[in-house]
């Protein structure tokens, strides 16, 4: 029977919902900005292009890592705001000072421009630059990406930025400080949960639950669609970032897990029941769940290969196939390839509801 019935809590990053009028973007609309922005960085002929873009581009990093104000970067004193000890930035004015720490890659990144030839002459107002300007470089970036104008100014990676962090189990109060904002209630809007969101998180805990499972692969999402006959049952979840996962169980654990439209839930699969195959391959077989992805690693050993890739969307999965299999693949870091799985291969874990 491939559904579970776990007990704990639920873990509030997963199910929260943002204030409509909180303009943020998803993982694939970030990806395809970074990489429309890097794109045009990285086409410059000219020294004094290349000079101008990579400054657009950490402006650009920054904003996206940070969570600062456009204003606060183009500020900035490079010489004085970096704590290379804590890989950190030094933001705020002198009543609100505070320190953001920045992923490892994107520190070492700013620090190698700035202290390299591109940065000699420039110390301390190596970001000052026209906020008018950088907001059309955002703007013709965006159009590259297939976003709408609304969706490629500073702010909304400031906002899209407070959803990471609050997505990641940041706790709110965390998100406001990082963002410098003096109000728990400017926060707020960017998490906001369903009275049936409320009582999964109160009587039930995801991170236990998936504790009690040996799967690599776990989607968290809600269910959307539900078809059933008098002994099988399809479940279709969708999960936050849109990605539709079918799993087929029996009747009678529809019944058990109480399951309606709506219901939160996190679908897993062992390792060796995903597959995977280069992009444009033709495969056989009636596999309902099939994404692309981009290679990350892979493990061989004389028996076993492991393959972990990408989706689009930023989730990671996990594949485990013969050692043959692997070889004819011939499988590289950054490769296009489709993981696929049936979904009999699908666990469902929910929650249960209690009342207090």
């Amino acid at each position: 029977m491939n559904a579970n019935k776990p007990s704990g809590k639920v873990c509030p990053r997963e199910f929260f919902r943002v204030s409509e009028h909180v303009k943020y973007l998803e993982p694939p609309q970030v990806l395809a900005f970074e990489r429309a922005f890097s794109q045009w960085k990285d086409s410059a002929k000219r020294a004094d292009s290349i000079r101008a873009r990579m400054r657009m581009w950490l402006i650009f990093l920054l904003l996206r890592h940070s969570g600062a104000r456009l204003g606060e970067i183009l500020s900035l004193d490079d010489a004085t705001c970096f704590d290379v000890g804590s890989t950190a930035i030094r933001l705020g004015s002198e009543d609100r000072k505070r320190s953001v720490p920045l992923p490892d890659e994107v520190f070492s990144q700013i620090m190698g421009v700035l202290d390299g030839p591109m940065g000699c002459g420039a110390r301390g107002d190596f970001f000052h630059a026209d906020p008018g300007y950088f907001r059309r470089i955002c703007y013709a970036r965006g159009k590259e990406a297939g976003l709408p104008r609304e969706l490629s100014g500073p702010n909304v990676l400031r906002n899209t930025r407070a959803v990471e962090m609050l997505r990641s189990g940041v706790p709110i109060t965390v998100v406001r400080d990082v963002l410098g904002q003096s109000s728990l209630d400017l926060t707020a809007c960017f998490q906001q949960f369903s009275p049936e969101d409320m009582h999964s998180i109160v009587h039930s805990a995801q991170k236990a639950m998936l504790r009690q499972t040996s799967a690599r692969n776990s989607f968290v999402g809600h269910v959307t669609r539900i078809r059933q006959d008098s002994v099988m049952a399809e479940v279709v979840m969708e999960t936050r970032s849109g990605c539709e996962i079918s799993a087929v169980i029996t009747a009678d654990s529809l019944h058990s897990l109480d399951l309606k439209e709506g219901s939160p839930l996190v679908a897993t699969v062992k390792a060796p029941l995903v597959n995977v195959m280069r992009c444009g391959r033709e495969t056989a077989g009636s596999a309902r769940n099939r994404f692309h992805a981009t290679i990350l690693r892979v493990t061989d050993s004389p028996v076993i290969s492991e393959v972990l890739g990408r989706l689009d969307d930023g989730t990671d999965v996990c594949a485990l196939i013969s050692a043959e299999s692997a070889s004819e693949l011939a499988l590289q870091h950054g490769d296009e390839v489709e993981f696929w799985f049936k979904a009999l291969s699908v666990v469902l874990n929910t929650v249960r509801l209690e009342t207090v």
